[in-house]
């Protein structure tokens, strides 16, 4: 079976971010693009990291309840964040930074040595209330957080696979764009019958616990498996259900989403993987998305309009 060639890779926002081409390599001339496709990850986290105090995000967050000019690419995270938070009804809150602090996710730690931190404090806080953020347009972008910080690491990782597509298809009529959890799948793939994703298993096994053949399709995956850690007590994860503050997707521990785009893919696991066990099938259902989610015991549901995309699964 022909295998791809890896184009470029860089490290940036926790992963390692990748191109693969077709078996034969790219055309003459491409090079720049997979450099200047690669570089949109550098920027937006530059732009949109939570763990540099320095960053516009965390500038704009140290006085969330006043205006702050911006870069164009902070202005189109957090205006991206509110048009999921409405699509969603408020499922997808990016205000969710104050409830990882309070959890002890208050830096970036290697995950996988084991637990962040034990805390034992209360974990109750107040409703948010309605998100309602401004933004004045332009050539010199300003932004009102409404009074909450934010936190952007899910969108923004949607928004930089968006934006590095978008380098790439003028040029390239087969690619694979990897970047951890998300990516995008381009054309025919080596063998010309689609881009073969495997779905990790949250539990940490090598083999996945599924097999998925996208083209021209995005992926995304939530999963507890990297950011797990125990507070007060309890474990805890970074996904964050906003109408508590505290960890949510009860009995679930992954949700991989296939739709056209990343960030389309990206707001719609995190919407799913917060429904939990009892509701992610309805929901997907409801909402006719190509869904995988895996439970706590590690059993799989697989919606209707993910079938097709399914080529194999663990028994």
């Amino acid at each position: 079976m022909p295998t791809a060639t890896v184009l470029g890779t860089v490290r940036a926002m926790a992963c390692d971010v990748t191109v693969h081409g077709p078996p034969d390599g790219a055309p003459d001339g491409s090079g720049a693009d997979v450099a200047d496709a690669l570089a949109v990850f550098g920027d937006v986290h530059r732009t949109c990291t939570r763990f540099d105090p320095s960053s516009p995000l965390m500038e704009v967050n140290a006085r969330p309840d006043r205006w702050h000019r911006v870069p164009p690419v902070l202005f189109t995270a957090v205006a991206e964040a509110h048009r999921a938070y409405v699509r969603t009804r408020g499922r997808f809150d990016p205000r969710v930074l104050d409830d990882l602090r309070r959890l002890g996710y208050d830096r970036s730690l290697p995950f996988a040595e084991g637990p962040v931190a034990t805390i034992g404090r209360d974990l109750t806080r107040r409703p948010l209330g309605r998100w309602r953020p401004r933004f004045r347009g332009g050539p010199r972008p300003e932004l009102h957080l409404g009074g909450t910080p934010v936190e952007l690491g899910g969108i923004g990782k949607g928004l930089a696979v968006r934006w590095a597509v978008g380098c790439l298809a003028p040029h390239l009529d087969a690619f694979l764009l990897d970047a951890g959890g998300d990516c995008h799948c381009r054309g025919g793939g080596p063998d010309g019958g689609g881009w073969q994703v495997g779905v990790e298993d949250p539990a940490g096994a090598e083999r996945p616990v599924a097999v998925l053949t996208l083209r021209d399709r995005a992926c995304a995956t939530s999963s507890t498996r990297l950011r797990r850690w125990t507070a007060g007590g309890a474990p805890a994860h970074h996904l964050i259900d906003p109408r508590t503050g505290r960890p949510g997707g009860d009995g679930l521990t992954a949700v991989t989403v296939v739709a056209g785009d990343a960030v389309e893919a990206e707001v719609a696991t995190k919407d799913l993987f917060l429904r939990g066990r009892a509701g992610i099938a309805a929901a997907a259902r409801a909402r006719r998305t190509a869904a995988l989610g895996i439970g706590s015991d590690g059993s799989v549901t697989v919606s209707e309009a993910m079938a097709p995309y399914l080529v194999w699964r663990a028994p």
